[in-house]
């Protein structure tokens, strides 16, 4: 499945996300877009729109993470949110998302992705 990885640049991402991401199974398992790797130029409405599922990082704000979810919403793309544990993501996106959850560590984030991912039709 081609996923694309929504997030704020506001937090470190490539640590946090690309590099757990890139080592994991789900790297082999899935086509995994992450927008600030390269050699992505623009994000679009289309790119989004052909995806199988959008996984947007919520942990820390961001209007950009905000229209992509909106865009996958629209397109009836399937939206998982995930929070670093303490945070505080905005409840508005309750509506638009398919499943969220909270994670501690990167292990944790990739197991309870995996799972997310799983449920998916």
């Amino acid at each position: 499945m081609k996923i694309f990885i929504a997030h704020s640049s506001n937090f470190d991402f490539k640590n946090k996300l690309y590099v757990p991401l890139r080592a994991s199974a789900l790297n082999s398992e899935h086509e995994i877009l992450l927008p600030q790797e390269g050699p992505i130029e623009e994000i679009t409405r289309d790119m989004i729109n052909n995806c199988g599922a959008v996984v947007a990082d919520v942990s820390a704000p961001s209007l950009g993470a905000g229209i992509e979810i909106g865009w996958a919403d629209a397109a009836h793309v399937p939206v998982i949110a995930m929070y670093e544990k303490d945070a505080h993501p905005s409840f508005s996106i309750d509506n638009a998302v398919t499943d969220r959850f909270e994670y501690e560590s990167s292990d944790d984030m990739l197991e309870k992705l995996a799972a997310a991912l799983n449920k998916l039709p």
